[in-house]
C-alpha cells in the first residue's frame, strides 16, 4: 500500500563525498544550495478505509528547509503552517510528468512523516490524490512498480 524513493531525482551518488551535500531518510542537501524533505502524498482507497502512499521527496527554500528542521523533533510540531515545496519526484508510472508539480508539505507530529498535498490541479496524481483510488488501481500499481524493479 506504499511505494518509496530514497532521493530526491537530482540526487547523484557522487554528492555523498561532497561537504555541503548530504542524504539522510528524511532529508536531503545538495552542495548547500538545493534543500528537500521527504513525505508521503496519500490517496483514499475507494470503498475502504484504506489509505495507498508515495513516499516523495519536495524541494523547499532554504528558510522553509531550516525551519522544518528547528522544528524536527519539537511536539507540537504539526500547529506549523504547510511548507510550499516543488514535487521532487518522477513517479514514471503517470502519463505526465510528476517532477515539479507545486505541492505544500504539511508538518505532522513527532515521528510521522509530512503529508504531501498536491496543488488541485487536472494532473493525474492530484485527481487520484483528491478522489481516491479503487483496489484495481492499487494493484496496477503494484504491478507497475514491482516490474520495473
Amino acid at each position: 500500500m506504499s511505494y518509496s524513493t530514497m532521493a530526491p531525482d537530482v540526487w547523484d551518488p557522487s554528492f555523498k563525498s561532497d561537504p555541503d551535500s548530504m542524504l539522510s531518510s528524511d532529508q536531503c542537501v545538495i552542495r548547500n544550495q538545493h534543500f528537500f524533505i521527504r513525505g508521503l502524498i496519500e490517496i483514499p482507497v475507494i470503498g475502504s478505509q484504506d489509505v495507498f502512499s508515495w513516499g516523495v521527496w519536495v524541494s523547499l527554500s532554504k528558510h522553509n528547509f531550516t525551519r522544518a528542521l528547528e522544528m524536527w523533533n519539537t511536539e507540537g510540531r504539526e500547529a506549523e503552517g504547510p511548507y510550499f515545496g516543488w514535487l521532487s519526484t518522477e513517479l514514471a508510472l503517470y502519463s505526465e510528468d510528476t517532477t515539479n508539480l507545486k505541492t505544500n508539505a504539511h508538518t505532522r507530529p513527532v515521528g510521522k512523516r509530512p503529508f504531501i498535498e498536491l496543488e488541485p490541479t487536472d494532473h493525474p496524481l492530484a485527481i487520484e490524490q483528491r478522489s481516491g483510488i479503487t483496489r484495481e488501481r492499487v494493484r496496477e500499481i503494484a504491478m507497475a512498480v514491482l516490474h520495473a524493479a
